[in-house]
């Protein structure tokens, strides 16, 4: 089998697991809080990175890690999975999934008005209409079916939803210019992540929980799909793959495929304003990526 073919194939085992991930997330909400949750599913990715990192033999990288590296590492794990998940799970738990997802879906084009500020590159005017095109998909979305109702939804979970992206521009501007191993740098910052999850549990008093069977089950499966496996895979399909933006547009299957666990396993009602508010959504992004002249 060649190189390109493997490519697709990997990208869709990325993309199929991607899809489960918001209806993984409302199970587990259901049995658990947002921080203990977000610790269990921190430290099986975590686990799961280890053993990713001893197959491919690479901990002599670990050891390699400069003070430097590893403040850096531990700011990135602050972002990422601290503080982007316990937003993201918030919204979650004040949103219906298919409302939580794809508003979290603008992040590329937030990531643009980011690079202004951080890295000082010039803003193009079609960043403009992109972003008024996507955001015109949000409002769609949050309406819930009730597209002349301006934010049916909750508003707090809106705000939450759409604020993530935020910070995961801001992880993704980070971990860009890191140019560390993949997976040794995501496992160092999972380990800062799981330790400061681990301190907000003690000072919170949550660290005494009770958990139902198929909350830590869920738990463990974004652990290992969400924040680890799933990743890599996409990853190694964006390398081994003969025009990476084929595979890379692949991605934006994702929320749509995900809107068929979220009905048939959650059995939400699919408005018909959420695929709506996608396409929107997506055609912002789409708009922002044509033959940009400001690379990343």
């Amino acid at each position: 089998m060649d190189k390109s073919r493997q490519s697709y194939i990997y990208a869709g085992l990325a993309i199929l697991l991607w899809s489960t991930v918001p209806t993984a997330f409302k199970i587990s909400l259901r049995e658990l809080d947002i921080l203990p949750m977000l610790t269990i599913a921190s430290l099986t990715s975590t686990l799961v990175l280890l053993i990713v990192v001893l197959a491919g033999k690479k901990v002599h990288l670990i050891r390699l890690t400069t003070p430097k590296e590893l403040l850096n590492s531990a700011i990135l794990g602050f972002i990422n999975p601290f503080l982007y998940y316990l937003i993201l799970l918030k919204a979650y738990q004040l949103l219906p999934a298919q409302v939580a997802q794809p508003l979290n879906m603008i992040w590329p084009i937030i990531l643009v008005f980011l690079s202004v500020l951080i890295l000082g590159q010039k803003i193009e005017r079609k960043s403009f209409i992109a972003l008024f095109v996507s955001f015109t998909g949000v409002y769609i979305i949050s309406s819930q079916g009730s597209l002349f109702k301006p934010f049916h939804s909750h508003l707090t979970g809106v705000l939450l939803a759409t604020g993530s992206s935020v910070f995961w521009a801001f992880y993704f501007i980070l971990n860009v210019q890191d140019k560390r191993d993949e997976g040794v740098k995501l496992l160092i910052n999972f380990v800062f992540g799981s330790i400061y999850l681990i301190i907000a549990m003690i000072i919170t008093g949550m660290w005494q929980f009770e958990t139902g069977f198929i909350g830590a089950i869920a738990s463990v499966y974004v652990g290992i799909f969400e924040m680890g496996i799933s990743f890599l895979f996409w990853l190694k399909a964006l390398k081994m793959a003969s025009t990476t933006a084929k595979v890379s547009n692949l991605v934006y299957l994702a929320p749509f495929l995900s809107l068929v666990f979220v009905h048939y396993i959650l059995h939400e009602p699919v408005y018909y304003t959420t695929p709506l508010g996608l396409v929107m959504i997506i055609s912002g992004i789409f708009i922002q990526n044509k033959r940009s002249k400001t690379p990343l």
